[in-house]
């Protein structure tokens, strides 16, 4: 299955060597270079589905800078990080900023390719316990400011703030249409007003952003619900 993609890192050797491989397995490479934080700018470009987006240090100051970058000029591209042998927090920041993935950049030729058809579907792109590791660290935010979390709480409804609570705690389509009593349609059509409001792209950059900003703490007045699973990452629509 051919992608149309561009591959980016600070180490251009890294990102030319990637590329190479990509094109002789078939896929569309639009672009590669260096540095990193010229991403967006290749992006913007070349208009790929996916994105590539190679960094040594996910977690410092900065360094998903270009993924947000890219989410908000040009969202419908996915971007998948490739990084180190990852710490949930590495994951955690890449997901909060928009990637659909994170793969290791030890990772081997069909590894990157399976991310990138994931990501291109929308699907998270990344091993299933580095999912939940780094949604704990998301759940553990330590010392962020809540202003914006503050500002995003005045901008729901309350049947929104609901359906934001769910889709944190995991549920998919048919238990949000369950318990907010309605038909799976319109559970959809309130997911998809939430997301605009928040400026997600997806119910899993929705609530990375939602206990990033500490907005879960602005909802925690609200009426407490019998019976709900254990939060955990949410999974896909179905």
């Amino acid at each position: 299955m051919t992608v149309r993609v561009v591959v980016v890192d600070d180490r251009r050797l890294v990102a030319e060597a990637l590329a190479s491989a990509l094109r002789v397995r078939g896929h569309r490479v639009l672009g590669a270079g260096a540095p990193a934080r010229r991403a967006a700018d290749l992006v913007n470009g070349k208009q790929p589905e996916v994105c590539l987006y190679g960094t040594p240090e996910p977690e410092s100051c900065g360094a998903m800078d270009p993924v947000l970058q890219i989410r908000r000029g040009s969202p419908e591209v996915a971007v998948v990080v490739l990084g180190p042998v990852p710490r949930p927090q590495g994951v955690a920041a890449a997901f909060a900023a928009g990637a659909r993935g994170y793969v290791r950049d030890s990772e081997r030729i069909e590894g990157v390719e399976r991310a990138m058809v994931r990501a291109r579907a929308g699907e998270p792109a990344v091993a299933p316990q580095l999912l939940t590791e780094a949604f704990t660290e998301l759940l553990s935010p330590r010392g962020l400011p809540d202003a914006e979390g503050a500002r995003l709480a005045t901008l729901l409804t309350e049947r929104e703030a609901d359906v934001l609570l769910r889709i944190v705690e995991g549920e998919n389509t048919r238990l949000i249409a369950a318990g907010l009593g309605v038909a799976p349609s319109t559970a959809r059509t309130h997911v998809q007003r939430l997301l605009s409001k928040l400026g997600a792209g997806s119910r899993l950059e929705a609530a990375a952003l939602a206990v990033r900003t500490g907005l879960l703490d602005h909802l925690s007045g609200r009426p407490a619900r019998q019976g709900r699973p254990a939060p955990g990452f949410p999974p896909g629509p179905r």
